[in-house]
């Protein structure tokens, strides 16, 4: 009788514990992000590049080191994650106009939609006509483009425009060889506000 007693406690206090413990309702689930969810706190960059593929279009919120403003009416900013490597240009939107030179070197969030930009052969193609009627924009000191811009695309070292855009040829036959797309997938964020937090 007393064995009968003790499984009983047992198997009684293991449905409390499961009951008041584990199957708790209130605990947030240990899930990895689909995609699906809405972003309600702010990413940092190195979880916004992980996740662009299916954040493109979307409305985010991302948090990083600003590491650069464009001197060219500070219409672009570039946030920095964990390291240089991790980089990701944020362009102004009407509401902003352009960003404060005080973003420099603090710590900026950022909300705003989640764009693509794909380079593809009809990029290229554009890219070479606009060079060769002088109708290109420019960005940077020089023809070679601007270098946290060329960072963040992780290029290599260039000279002029036409040995970037033979950069990008090289790259994309690689993509294509590799996984069978023809084009670089490029993310930037349209910025609808911002804040500086240090």
């Amino acid at each position: 009788m007393k064995s009968y007693a003790i499984v009983t406690l047992t198997v009684l206090a293991m449905i409390v514990f499961v009951a008041t413990g584990c199957g708790n309702g209130n605990q947030k689930e240990n899930t990895p992000f689909s995609g699906n969810e809405e972003v309600i706190s702010a990413l940092d960059v190195d979880a916004l590049l992980a996740n662009a593929d299916s954040l493109s279009g979307k409305d985010v919120t991302v948090e990083g080191i600003c590491t650069h403003i464009c001197k060219h009416g500070g219409r672009k900013i570039f946030l920095m994650g964990s390291d240089d490597t991790r980089t990701i240009r944020v362009e102004a939107g009407k509401k902003i106009g352009k960003f404060s030179q005080d973003a420099v070197n603090s710590i900026v969030e950022v909300h705003g939609k989640l764009m693509e930009q794909r380079i593809d052969e009809a990029y290229l193609l554009q890219w070479e006509e606009k060079t060769k009627a002088n109708t290109d924009t420019k960005h940077g000191n020089g023809t070679a483009g601007c270098a946290t811009e060329k960072k963040a695309r992780g290029e290599e070292n260039a000279n002029s425009v036409e040995e970037r855009i033979a950069n990008f040829r090289k790259r994309v036959a690689d993509r294509k060889a590799k996984d069978g797309k023809e084009y670089l997938s490029f993310y930037y964020i349209d910025a609808d506000d911002y804040t500086i937090n240090q």
